[in-house]
């Protein structure tokens, strides 16, 4: 979902909301207004199979599927069921279920709670002990559950061990080939994921949709969304079953994947935790403000705000004006219900505003001036509006207690631009250092599991510089891969490491490749791929088309060769056994929203459903690969990289290696190019060099012309920067608006990318050097020697760079980037071929 969103603001957290969580961590009401959507199943008083009578019961369940295999357990099945029969038939109703709901099982609950019922009706008719030791009551109730003879109450099911093995059961007589289809669905999806091991998925998922259909009747394609929800309110309500059984939600995930939901059903089951914008009322309600009055102004003004902004920005509004204002005065001076703020009572609300006190202390609180300046915003608009609407809010029209020279953001500005810039200079060093880590990370956990693989449970292995022993685990291990270290006798998850690994290297490389924000790195998707077509050469350039996110503007950005083998792993990693991309479902936290599906390129299989890698993530991987480093910031403490911090390097080193700002301002997004040049740390050697060029040639070292939008010449000059760079042994690597200062000697050139196809060609200059060499030495001529020795380091340096990018990669991936031309098309970035046709 492409919204204005509301980032990087760093406030405190409000007080805790009046809504009552329930065990699950989900509003209870949420669950209500989802039952509305989508109402379950209600149980008929009678069907078919409840109004029989005991001889058509009996004859039906003494006959196949419902009798096991082996004799003795088909006489004690027959038994049981006989005497269960006989029990009901006691109990008074028309129907079977009639004589359930009678019988008073359903308020004994549990293992052995249900059948001292039927033990005590058994004694009370004189049935012998010894006929008591071969009735098996649990199986006989669980097959007249299977058979739809009787329909308990979730309350009933869902109490531990009442009913075991009632999914075996139900699989076998009920829906064979619907839990047949439901079980290979979950072994499939499961095998990719790095959460939740196949058989134990499979077993928590029959369970529950056993538990339903034994409930409402039918098989698994009668099943609908209210029957879930149903399900699940009752489960977290209740508080059933360990906590991570309540959270499990895979049944759900499961059975929309196998097609039982309508279209309009929800994609994911994440949808049932989480609540959603709330209305503007509980905004302010979550604070508890006793002034009836001013709440209801604070509602009203926030209303009018409401269609100028995003949901982010008015939720921060509305704990602002709510918590950090309003609240703050009634909390100090009780009984206060006007506007009208004396001088003594704004400023001590104006001095308790720049603290933050906590359990170790009290601190500076970041966003006070940002506070005061809504605060002075909210007086001078209820004064503007008063003169249009006088009668709403004409009564609340006060001077305001805050002055303009109170909000000024100079000083601010100057102190975050200098922080922020030496933030920069610290890691600008320390980025070859993470991207090498990150890079090392990857092969080395990729090589560890790998190497689990090839060896059996028990067996001892060297991979990734580490000696390990595969453990020994049960069946319900089996989608993960574990290793124990022999010298701690630690155990790992090297299916875990190598997600972590491979995720934290892709995330590194394509932030620091593109500056792209955190947000619009989790909206990559697989429709992102575009391609432009040079109108002079007809060659093809892909583009990587970032959504619009926080300044609303869509942009295109040049793949580059090292981005474009980035994002080929990342494609071929999380393509399904069809080759597509599999669609998933984000959570916008900040519009508190659900986007769209899509084929988002960084996702990962937990159970039997793709995420979405959550920016928390992202932001945990990197800091685990700085610590992985060792290094520390100037105050000894480790240092810590933000995914921002990427962009500020990019951004940087974009504008310090030639390309002009208002070509940069284009390529980070930004509206304004002030903040692209507010984002550029500037070097005191940077400054000195800047001062000598502006002496020496008498100009600006930044023309004012540059300040402006590029015209179509500038743009096309641009774009023919990279056609004018083809040589004839590769590319040349030089950068934008600069001159060759090698004399167009390419051989001995470290700027040249060698095209793998001219290694004939190389390998003839070669030869031609060595025999030019022999005739030198033969002729004397020492002085040509030395530069033609030169020239052959260079020819030889650039054969073994062929031989290292040949090695390197010998895969291809499709991205399926779409062809605009009138013939369809696919493009295919391959490793050797894209460094033969790097621009």
């Amino acid at each position: 979902m492409n919204t204005i969103k509301g980032r990087h603001r760093h406030f405190d957290p409000p007080p805790p909301t009046v809504a009552r969580p329930d065990p699950a961590g989900r509003p209870t009401e949420e669950i209500t207004q989802l039952l509305v959507r989508f109402p379950p199943r209600a149980r008929p008083p009678v069907w078919a199979t409840t109004q029989q009578t005991r001889e058509q019961v009996l004859e039906r369940l003494f006959a196949a599927p419902f009798l096991p295999d082996k004799p003795n357990t088909q006489a004690q099945r027959r038994r049981g069921l006989r005497r269960t029969l006989d029990w009901l038939a006691d109990q008074p109703g028309d129907s079977w279920q009639q004589r359930w709901d009678a019988s008073g099982a359903e308020a004994a609950p549990g293992t052995t709670a249900w059948r001292s019922v039927v033990m005590d009706w058994i004694r009370a008719n004189g049935i012998g002990l010894a006929e008591q030791s071969y009735l098996n009551l649990g199986s006989a109730l669980r097959i007249l559950i299977c058979a739809d003879v009787i329909r308990p109450s979730l309350r009933w099911l869902t109490t531990p061990n009442t009913v075991r093995f009632l999914a075996t059961d139900m699989a076998r007589v009920r829906d064979p080939g619907g839990f047949a289809e439901l079980s290979t669905l979950i072994e499939r999806g499961t095998e990719r994921s790095i959460v939740g091991a196949a058989p134990a998925t499979r077993i928590e998922v029959l369970c529950r949709v056993a538990t339903i259909m034994a409930a409402k009747g039918g098989g698994i394609g009668d099943i609908v969304v209210g029957d879930c929800l149903e399900l699940l309110d009752y489960v977290s309500e209740k508080g059933i079953g360990n906590r991570r059984n309540r959270n499990n939600l895979s049944f759900y995930q499961a059975l929309h994947a196998l097609g039982v939901f309508p279209d309009h059903a929800p994609r994911t089951v994440r949808v049932f935790r989480t609540r959603g914008q709330v209305p503007i009322a509980e905004l302010i309600d979550r604070y508890q403000i006793a002034c009836r009055p001013v709440r209801d102004l604070l509602v009203d003004y926030l209303r009018e705000r409401q269609v100028g902004m995003d949901y982010a920005s008015l939720r921060h509004l509305a704990y602002q004006l709510g918590r950090l204002f309003w609240k703050d005065l009634e909390l100090h001076h009780n009984g206060i219900d006007d506007l009208r703020l004396a001088p003594a009572v704004a400023t001590a609300w104006k001095q308790r505003l720049q603290l933050v006190t906590t359990e170790h202390g009290t601190r500076p609180r970041a966003s006070a001036l940002n506070c005061l300046t809504v605060v002075r915003a909210f007086y001078l608009d209820i004064a503007h509006w008063a003169t249009e609407d006088p009668a709403r809010w004409g009564p609340w029209a006060v001077p305001c207690p805050i002055r303009l020279d109170e909000i000024s953001h100079a000083k601010e500005r100057r102190r975050r631009k200098s922080r922020m810039d030496q933030r920069t200079r610290e890691r600008m060093p320390i980025l070859p250092v993470l991207v090498a880590t990150v890079d090392q990370r990857r092969r080395e956990t990729a090589e560890r599991l790998a190497a689990t693989q090839r060896v059996a449970p028990g067996e001892e292995f060297t991979a990734g510089g580490q000696r390990l022993r595969r453990s020994i685990t049960s069946q319900h291990a089996s989608a993960r891969m574990w290793a124990d270290d022999p010298q701690t006798g630690q155990r790992r998850d090297l299916t875990l490491e190598e997600h972590r690994g491979f995720w934290t290297w892709a995330a590194v490389e394509v932030l620091r490749a593109t500056g792209l924000r955190i947000e619009e790195l989790k909206e990559l998707s697989h429709h992102s791929f575009v391609q432009y077509t040079l109108p002079s050469t007809g060659e093809l350039i892909p583009l990587l088309h970032i959504a619009p996110s926080k300044t609303d503007t869509e942009r295109l950005l040049v793949i580059s060769p090292e981005l474009a083998d980035v994002l080929s792993a990342i494609v071929s990693r999380v393509r399904d056994d069809s080759g597509a991309v599999p669609l998933v479902v984000d959570y916008d936290r900040h519009e508190r929203i659900w986007n769209p599906a899509a084929p988002l390129l960084f996702q990962r299989r937990l159970r039997v459903e793709n995420r979405p890698i959550t920016e928390a993530a992202i932001r945990d991987m990197l800091k685990d690969a700085l610590s992985h480093t060792g290094i520390t910031d100037a105050s000894g403490q480790p240092l810590i990289f933000r995914p921002h911090d990427l962009r500020r390097l990019f951004i940087t080193d974009a504008v310090m290696n030639g390309m002009p700002p208002h070509i940069t301002q284009l390529v980070v997004g930004h509206k304004d190019i002030n903040s692209t040049m507010h984002y550029k740390a500037i070097y005191p050697e940077e400054v000195i060099n800047g001062h000598r060029a502006f002496i020496a040639r008498r100009r600006t070292l930044r023309p004012a012309a540059e300040y402006r939008q590029p015209t179509e010449e500038e743009w096309e000059d641009f774009l023919g920067h990279f056609e004018r760079r083809r040589v004839a042994l590769g590319t040349c690597g030089r950068a934008y608006s600069t001159s060759c200062i090698h004399e167009h000697s390419c051989l001995r050139c470290s700027l040249l990318r060698v095209d793998p196809r001219q290694r004939d060609r190389i390998i003839g200059i070669r030869d031609n050097l060595l025999a030019r060499i022999a005739e030198a030495e033969r002729e004397g001529w020492h002085g040509e020697v030395d530069g033609l020795k030169v020239s052959l380091a260079g020819a030889r340096a650039k054969l073994a760079q062929i031989e290292q990018i040949t090695a390197s990669s010998t895969t291809s991936t499709h991205l399926g980037i779409p062809n605009l031309a009138a013939t369809a098309g696919r493009t295919t970035i391959s490793t050797p071929a894209r460094r033969a046709n790097r621009r």
